[in-house]
């Protein structure tokens, strides 16, 4: 699955275009390395997303195609989230101002 599709799907982002921007703009990484939004995504794999002033830490536990609201957590394990001191992007930063 594309990566920016498993974002929206899981629920990680709330917008499939927000989940491309981010891509676009190399604030997620699969496995380690920089990630584009057409990046195909495995079980397993570990994404590191930034978005606002958040770093998320997050492994692929399953994929699939449509998900209920309740059981979109069951798509991924979180391994850390921690707050980025600094700079904040202020686009980014609405949007996460909108999912606490």
């Amino acid at each position: 699955m594309r990566l920016d599709k498993y974002l929206k799907v899981s629920r990680l982002v709330k917008r499939r275009t927000l989940a491309k921007e981010l891509c676009d703009n190399g604030r997620v990484q699969v496995n380690g390395r920089t990630a584009k939004a057409g990046t195909e995504v495995q079980i397993g794999d570990l994404l590191n997303i930034r978005y606002g002033s958040r770093m998320m830490s997050v492994k692929i536990a399953n994929i699939l195609e449509q998900v209920r609201k309740e059981q979109a957590s069951d798509l991924y394990q979180i391994l850390g989230e921690e707050r980025i001191a600094g700079t904040v992007d202020k686009a980014f930063d609405e949007e996460d101002d909108l999912e606490d």
